[in-house]
């Protein structure tokens, strides 16, 4: 329920090539709490989260166009929403790597429908009551998952791009990235050419908007001839 009382219509996402498989699991989880949206590729999907915002993923790994793990390690890097993978790949070392990787839940086929509705359910219990995670640094509060970001409490926007950059520039503060490292996490979304000033065009703008001297910046440092680190820890 939000803060005017009105039950929030949960969006599921399911990613499953097997187009019968996915209406079963729709049906099976059909709730007015939720609605679904469906993706037969990793492509369609990726597309479908730019456009909508969503409370869960149902996903699994044989895809015609990619790997889900390798679909799950990309959304690691920006998003912290629910994903439970649902795979005939039922080896315990293919468990443990989802798992790693960040995946919330693991079901194997076949698999009860009752389970799943039921896993689906508490998961979003705990999604909904789980605080979002708020860093604190100097003067800076960043809560990602909430996409806020302030400055001595006065708040910053910042574009998804600059997001993503200081996402990873704080969750490895006071280490070293390259540019190359950068550029591959910030722009990993299949865009096929990123021009080579891209890069620095974010890092100035995201400076221009956190430090106090642009030209000399405290936090967001350049190590010449290797990338830019975080520096405060």
């Amino acid at each position: 329920m939000n803060e005017q009382g009105v039950y929030a219509i949960k969006k599921i996402l399911i990613i499953e090539d097997d187009m019968a498989l996915s209406n079963g699991i729709a049906l099976a989880l059909q709730d007015n709490d939720f609605s679904f949206v469906q993706a037969q590729e990793l492509c369609l999907a990726k597309k479908c989260m730019k456009e909508i915002p969503i409370d869960l993923i149902i996903l699994d790994i044989n895809l015609p166009d990619g790997n889900g793990l390798d679909f799950l390690r990309e959304l690691r890097r920006s998003s912290a929403v629910p994903v439970i993978i649902l795979t005939a790949n039922d080896m315990e070392t293919d468990v443990v790597t989802g798992l790693e990787l960040g995946a919330d839940d693991y079901i194997t086929k076949p698999f009860s429908l009752m389970i799943l509705r039921a896993r689906v359910h508490a998961r979003l219990r705990k999604g909904n009551f789980a605080p979002a995670e708020i860093i604190s640094i100097d003067c800076f509060q960043f809560a990602f998952d909430k996409m806020e970001f302030s400055k001595n409490g006065i708040p910053i926007e910042l574009s998804k791009t600059e997001q993503k950059l200081l996402r990873i520039l704080i969750a490895n503060r006071g280490n070293t990235l390259t540019r190359t490292k950068l550029a591959d996490t910030i722009w990993s979304d299949g865009t096929e050419y990123v021009d080579e000033n891209a890069l620095s065009v974010s890092i100035k703008r995201l400076r221009d908007k956190l430090e106090d001297k642009p030209s000399e910046p405290k936090y967001i440092k350049t190590v010449y001839g290797i990338g830019y680190t975080w520096a405060v820890k």
